[in-house]
């Protein structure tokens, strides 16, 4: 079964265009979320602490890299209930790192609240397919 999430298409600055979907969780909050195809793993906002539990104590020994020469430590966690389209996710392991730097830039730029990025262990789990001319992000339910 696959399902279709309508894509937005936000351009922070000239010709610099980001994909984002926005997601649904259980608590009744919304959530948006950069498609980023270039990172290894799906990373959540450290700061949205409501909508995760955290997944033990060695958690906080992972550490991730940016585009950047700085690594970053992270935490690993459990996402609660959300929803994108007609699929709903439960328990996604999930990098939790602070995402405030990403959140000040999409504020200013687009009056915006990024909760995560979903990474490429996301879309590749989904099979996902990006349609640019009908904005949309396709999704195939895993078996």
């Amino acid at each position: 079964m696959k399902t279709r999430v309508e894509l937005q298409l936000i351009e922070l600055e000239d010709d610099n265009l980001h994909l984002v979907v926005t997601s649904e969780f259980k608590e009744g909050k919304t959530g948006n979320w950069i498609i980023d195809t270039g990172a290894s793993r799906t990373v959540f906002d450290l700061n949205l602490e409501k909508l995760f539990q955290l997944e033990g104590e060695e958690s906080g020994q992972v550490h991730t890299a940016g585009i950047g020469d700085k690594t970053v430590k992270t935490a690993i966690g459990r996402l609660n209930t959300f929803s994108l389209g007609k699929f709903t996710f439960e328990n996604l392991r999930v990098a939790l790192i602070d995402l405030s730097h990403i959140n000040r830039y999409y504020s200013q730029a687009a009056g915006m609240h990024i909760c995560g990025l979903l990474g490429g262990d996301f879309l590749l789990l989904h099979k996902a397919v990006i349609d640019y001319k009908k904005k949309l992000l396709i999704l195939e339910a895993k078996k």
